[in-house]
């Protein structure tokens, strides 16, 4: 086995000899100087623990520069089920925010707030409802730190609780709940937290650490206390941005203004955008002419934790764009450019890699290395719904994992596609069918869409998925036959057969091989297929044809044409 001399090995990772002699010493490895050699097992290990060493420096040496930035405040998205009152406590949040001004003062639409407290800044995204947020997201841009789930104590959870929950979650959202409409007399917020609890969420005040927070949005009971969990939330996750680092921020709305042109909301994240700036926002580009506030007022800049209105795009961006300083206008343009061609080819790309089967998509989960299976069900009951999971618990293995991000009574909607694509998941609908809006939307946006009408049909796809075993088959599924019965040769030189359709039908798409004797000799596709020198695409039994084939050159009389098509067996 090579042996390695200490001098060598200190040499080779950029030490003195004295330090890799300690680190020797603190392994217990026996030598007698730093000319003693080393096992290539020794050597080795020394090599994994040094590296390791520095990995660890390198993040503690990141973490403590991370700590000398400055905090930023945390951006908050408040969800929940229609008529909960999320939209209420916007605007007390916003009235409130409003009220600390001078009366008079002009308030601007910037698609977020800010709400000052004696403990600090929150932002909180004025675009409810858990689609726009997640349109955002599907875009690539994480926008919310926290997502404040808003549950009526009066109503209790509610399905679109649970999809906000599940949007939030897929997100990377922190979870806060705000138990709402405390005034009301038939509130009963113990209802809520068995509710939360029978779906994981453990109030803290049992052991767990679900945040609940009793308001209302009415009268402004408890929001004082919601902003200072929000914060204190915050100060245990330490937000910190550079406003010094290259520009970053999202687009949160645009819009057409009849007198501004065209206008984009835009909460910076990293750096600071100055008035002038050259930008990029996805496929469009443009120089910041002005930016505004939400009071109204003209900014020159905006750091980390701002959100403003600017002016200056070529173009509408879109909302979830990520927008990024550039340099020069050139940059942009070429930028833009860059980016839509990369589109047009990724668009090309995904229409073929499109899951079209559970192994489709089990494939594609473990190309990019995930263990994890996630899932949204819909079923026409809840017996439905529990059988189901009840049965899926079991199913997963020490490879990979189940997660039902959702499951719900009625058919799949437009919602569950957006949560699918940005979560990567599967929709699994049984007994129910999808409109055929949210079919289509689905076919879009590459997610797979499947229903069932028998439980274990739809649990044994599921199996098949998980362990992997079931590697789609398939079969050759004969078309049609033709016999040359003359062969042509054209001025170009070009050979063609004159057939007769035996059997079937031939198909210009399909795939076809040529038998001689029985055994073949050629398989590929058509070059042509003719009637009376009619280009067609397909011809009947009982009907001559005239047709090439691609590369090939060397028909004979007799000779049998055979189209075919690869299907997959179905299980």
């Amino acid at each position: 086995m090579a042996k390695i001399r200490i001098y060598q090995l200190a040499k080779e990772l950029g030490m003195k000899n004295e330090e890799l002699l300690e680190v020797l010493d603190q392994m217990g490895v026996a030598y007698k100087s730093h000319a003693s050699t080393l096992s290539e097992e020794d050597a080795e290990a020394v090599r994994e623990l040094i590296k390791e060493q520095r990995g660890l420096e390198e993040r503690l040496a990141e973490e403590e520069r991370r700590k000398r930035l400055p905090r930023r405040p945390p951006v908050v998205v408040i969800m929940g089920h229609v008529d909960h009152g999320k939209t209420t406590l916007l605007d007390y949040l916003r009235k409130s925010r409003i009220a600390e001004k001078e009366a008079g003062g002009i308030t601007q639409h910037v698609g977020a707030f800010e709400v000052k407290t004696p403990g600090g800044t929150v932002v909180f995204i004025d675009t409810p409802g858990h689609e726009a947020f997640t349109t955002i997201r599907q875009r690539g841009a994480r926008v919310a730190d926290i997502a404040v789930i808003v549950i009526a104590a009066d109503d209790g959870v509610m399905p679109q609780t649970e999809e906000a929950i599940a949007h939030a979650k897929a997100a990377g959202a922190k979870l806060l709940f705000a138990l709402n409409k405390m005034d009301l007399p038939q509130a009963d917020p113990e209802r809520v937290k068995r509710q939360l609890m029978e779906r994981g969420f453990v109030p803290e005040e049992y052991g767990g650490e679900a945040i609940l927070v009793p308001v209302s949005a009415k009268t402004g009971q408890g929001v004082g206390d919601l902003l200072d969990m929000i914060l204190l939330l915050a100060e245990l996750e330490d937000y910190r941005a550079d406003p010094g680092a290259e520009p970053k921020g999202v687009i949160l709305e645009s819009k057409l203004d009849k007198q501004a042109g065209i206008v984009a909301n835009m909460l910076v994240q990293e750096g600071t955008f100055r008035v002038g700036d050259h930008v990029v926002a996805g496929e469009v580009f443009g120089r910041i002419r002005a930016m505004m506030d939400a009071e109204g007022n003209q900014r020159k800049e905006a750091g980390p934790g701002s959100a403003v209105q600017v002016l200056g795009f070529q173009e509408l961006p879109h909302a979830g764009d990520v927008v990024e300083w550039v340099p020069d206008l050139e940059a942009a343009k070429e930028i833009a450019e860059e980016r839509r061609e990369e589109r047009r080819a990724e668009e090309e790309a995904e229409k073929e890699r499109r899951p079209k089967t559970m192994a489709d998509l089990l494939r594609a989960l473990q190309e990019e290395g995930k263990k994890e299976v996630n899932l949204i069900l819909r079923a026409d009951t809840q017996g439905s719904l529990e059988a189901i999971q009840h049965i899926l618990a079991r199913e997963g293995t020490g490879e990979v994992e189940i997660h039902v991000l959702l499951a719900q009574v009625g058919a799949p909607t437009e919602s569950d596609v957006l949560l699918a694509q940005t979560a990567g998941a599967a929709i699994l609908a049984f007994g129910v069918n999808p409109p055929g809006s949210v079919r289509k939307k689905a076919e879009e946006r590459g997610v797979l869409l499947k229903t069932f009408r028998i439980i274990y049909d739809l649990i044994d796809e599921v199996r098949s998925m998980v362990q992997g075993k079931r590697e789609p088959k398939y079969k050759e599924e004969i078309l049609g036959r033709a016999e040359v019965r003359a062969v042509f040769r054209l001025p170009t030189g070009k050979q063609v057969a004159g057939c007769m359709v035996t059997q079937g039908k031939l198909l210009r798409s399909a795939e076809v091989r040529l038998l001689r004797q029985g055994q073949e000799i050629w398989r590929g596709r058509m070059a042509s297929l003719k009637r009376f020198k009619e280009d067609v695409r397909e011809v009947a039994q009982g009907y001559e044809c005239g047709l090439g084939l691609e590369g090939f050159d060397a028909f004979q009389e007799g000779d049998v044409v055979e189209a075919f098509q690869v299907v997959e067996v179905t299980a």
